[in-house]
């Protein structure tokens, strides 16, 4: 039985984990499922938006202990690169839709996303410590998110948190009653379908790269990546799309 499933609507392709039963967490099945859904995503030029989201009551609950306790366990040789370091370097912007508890890889996951919104009864937590390890992989993408006394404190408790100081952290960005979740992620994703592709691209490109550069290095890339754009064909129907106020071709 697929424990991911996938739904393309007008452009946005909605991923949604559905192993309940084990709390959607990281076994070798629902990884590589969802790897294999990443990708078609990724590649599909229909795709313009990507939504992640959860049945039952937990997002995610990070990695699958009854296979990593085993010797032989699969989920153990996950590239992280190929899951939690896909969505930074994806041209499309991908939407978390937590609709749950959501702990150790888990909060990766989320983190990940380029904008995530979360039941405001959800809890978080970086759990690891409690049985018997860290959240290593996981901190390539939440440290950057996070002020470093909030990630200490974070990582070395191990306790859970609502999802309100999950946004106050940085790990998220809002968390609103389950009854408003869908709504605010509408909002989200119709704003996302008014943007040029390839103007989403490159704003992520913008996140990614200018905070490596310095000063010098960054006004020079964003100063060429700029002219590109401004002489590029979707700039061109975008001006005049707003000059003749009607909606740009790409606007869904």
């Amino acid at each position: 039985m697929s424990l991911v499933q996938t739904q393309l609507d007008n452009g946005v392709m909605t991923i949604t984990l559905t192993d309940g039963e084990r709390r959607n967490s990281l076994s070798a099945q629902l990884t590589s499922e969802l790897v294999a859904a990443l990708d078609i995503a990724d590649s599909d030029p229909e795709v313009r938006v990507v939504v992640l989201t959860n049945t039952g009551s937990v997002f995610c609950a990070g990695a699958n202990l009854s296979e990593r306790s085993t010797d032989d366990s699969r989920s153990g040789n996950l590239d992280p690169r190929s899951l939690f370091g896909r969505f930074r370097h994806s041209p499309k912007p991908y939407v978390g839709r937590i609709a749950g508890h959501c702990v150790a890889g888990g909060i990766g996951l989320a983190a990940a996303m380029d904008i995530s919104v979360a039941v405001d009864h959800a809890k978080f937590g970086f759990t690891e410590v409690r049985v018997g390890v860290a959240p290593a992989m996981i901190s390539v993408i939440c440290l950057p998110k996070m002020r470093a006394a909030d990630a200490q404190a974070a990582f070395l408790r191990g306790h859970r948190f609502p999802a309100a100081e999950a946004v106050q952290m940085g790990l998220i960005n809002a968390a609103v009653p389950a009854d408003r979740l869908d709504a605010e992620i509408d909002a989200i994703v119709s704003d996302l379908l008014a943007g040029e592709p390839g103007a989403i691209a490159a704003c992520k490109q913008l996140t990614a790269v200018v905070p490596t550069l310095t000063e010098d290095e960054a006004f020079t890339w964003t100063a060429e990546l700029s002219a590109g754009l401004f002489a590029g064909d979707a700039a061109r129907e975008g001006m005049t799309a707003f000059l003749e106020k009607r909606p740009a071709s790409w606007v869904r």
